[in-house]
């Protein structure tokens, strides 16, 4: 983007943008009720617009067209050739507004937009990776019986499919889980988080220029308690993919037993990056910076807790002070900005209170500095928590925030037990130039992805997903073509003439 655009977009995220409506069966709608609720920006905390609020019943009518789309519509009937040339389209038209979208995505979530730019284009990808992978794996396996049987299988879509997305990333986490359920066939019902509505309705606006038919793609607004409630509970409704909180994550669990539905839960974590003696340690500083410190440390893999073998903790903890003092905090929208607002006034708090008890707890903390310009916006600087022990609440719970906690080890057996010693499994990170003790550790750490010598670097072809208080079930890859967004049918075919037992005669 040239300077002229950014000075341009920089001045536009200080003014209103248009308000947002409900996409229901092809159509922006507004709710029966008038109900809306507003948007604020997080780097100023002034209204940006407000948002249409959908309840029970704008629910209740998305789920009626969906379900239409899938059993009467198109779309269920629709050859795979003709199903891909909508989902590359969509991603195509992605890759031409990526501009637009990085500028929404930055103005609602206070996110910089030198990242939301490359999230963005991770969004076209999406549709992209899931189109090609449906046309070449999305295929069965056939079990002959010697002369009598022919037995083989397909996958079938689920039908109509709830997604309920966060509000960090919001636009590359919705097109992660709406390109492969709408690439496997189902008809799609996305409940994006409240704090960040602005690129859920972006692609809302780009799946209606794709030309996608009426119902297949419906966004609805709101809260969980309403619209989110009625989405989990309705028996039109075959699966649930949700990201978000541990504790909405069993609330939706426990809600969606009713109608027997197939769950997919990526939840919070509380990763540990593991750095010993023999690492590079240049490389290991780089990945546990921009692990916690970008996307405004509100990623869930973020390596929040930072383990450093005791004979290398001193000169790492110095290189982390100047790092932490040079992080540039400012304007999201410009493109030197490494760290912005968080999302909201109350995650502002609730990070804020977390630095607090840190310094109770006994934590020596050292930060950035916020310029006193940006005083308006929620923003929390970068913050190293040291002298940290394992048992520490600010070690044991989830901040979401821009906060590393610096944990001493001395033995590989110590490591494992600590980084194992919390609620939740999703990440890990292991830095040593040992190959043995790396894969040792590895398998030992109860996460369901680890890396090794890297940072989080992401493979759309690897199952994504934790254990523990981390969640249930994978996504990505053939993982979510196969076990979560299609379900297998087995069909016999009969080719020899095989007894048949004949009862009664």
């Amino acid at each position: 983007m040239n300077s002229q655009a950014t000075d341009k977009q920089k001045e536009a995220a200080h003014t209103q943008v248009d308000d947002v409506k409900l996409y229901i069966n092809g159509q922006f709608v507004d709710s029966k009720s008038g109900a809306s609720f507003e948007n604020k920006n997080p780097f100023t905390n002034k209204s940006i617009n407000r948002i249409a609020e959908g309840r029970e019943e704008e629910m209740n009518e998305a789920v009626k067209a969906a379900k239409q789309a899938f059993e009467q519509g198109p779309w269920g009937n629709m050859k795979m050739e003709e199903r891909m040339k909508y989902i590359h389209r969509i991603a195509d038209i992605i890759d031409e507004e990526i501009e637009d979208i990085a500028f929404l995505e930055s103005l609602d979530t206070g996110l910089p937009i030198s990242q939301t730019r490359k999230q963005s284009a991770r969004a076209a990808e999406n549709f992209h990776f899931y189109a090609r992978m449906v046309q070449t794996k999305l295929h069965g396996e056939s079990y002959p019986m010697d002369d009598e049987f022919i037995n083989y299988t397909v996958h079938e879509p689920l039908g109509v499919v709830g997604l309920i997305t966060p509000w960090n990333a919001p636009f590359m986490l919705e097109t992660w889980k709406v390109a492969p359920a709408l690439a496997t066939g189902n008809t799609v019902i996305l409940k994006p988080a409240e704090l960040s509505p602005l690129t859920a309705n972006k692609l809302a606006e780009i799946v209606h220029k794709a030309g996608v038919p009426a119902g297949v793609f419906n966004v609805v607004h709101g809260f969980g308690e309403t619209a989110g409630g009625t989405l989990v509970a309705h028996p039109d409704v075959k699966a649930i993919s949700f990201t978000g909180e541990t504790t909405t994550g069993t609330i939706i669990i426990k809600n969606s037993a009713d109608t027997l539905k197939k769950t997919s839960m990526e939840l919070g974590g509380k990763s540990p990056l593991i750095v010993f003696d023999d690492a590079d340690l240049d490389r290991a500083l780089d990945a546990a910076i921009w692990g916690i410190f970008s996307f405004n440390g509100e990623r869930c893999t973020s390596n929040s807790r930072v383990f450093l073998h005791k004979n290398i903790k001193d000169q790492f903890i110095e290189k982390l002070k100047k790092r932490v003092a040079n992080i540039k905090i400012g304007d999201p929208m410009d493109s030197s900005t490494e760290l912005g607002p968080l999302i909201e006034t109350e995650h502002f708090n609730k990070v804020k209170k977390y630095i607090e008890i840190a310094q109770q707890e006994g934590c020596e903390i050292v930060q950035g500095v916020v310029p006193e310009e940006l005083k308006a916006g929620n923003f929390v600087p970068p913050t190293l928590l040291l002298n940290a022990k394992n048992d520490m609440r600010v070690c044991q719970e989830e901040i979401f925030g821009p906060v590393m906690a610096v944990i001493e080890f001395e033995t590989d057996e110590e490591v494992i037990q600590m980084a194992n010693d919390v609620r939740y499994g999703l990440a890990g990170f292991v830095w040593t130039s040992d190959l043995k003790r790396a894969h040792r550790v590895a398998k030992a750490v109860e996460a369901g992805m680890l890396w090794i010598n890297a940072q989080n670097v992401r493979d759309l072809r690897i199952p994504f997903g934790g254990t523990k208080d981390s969640g249930i079930g994978r996504e990505g890859g053939h993982y979510a073509i196969f076990e979560f967004y299609t379900e297998p049918k087995v069909i016999h075919v009969a080719i020899g003439d095989h007894h048949i037992p004949q009862f009664g005669k």
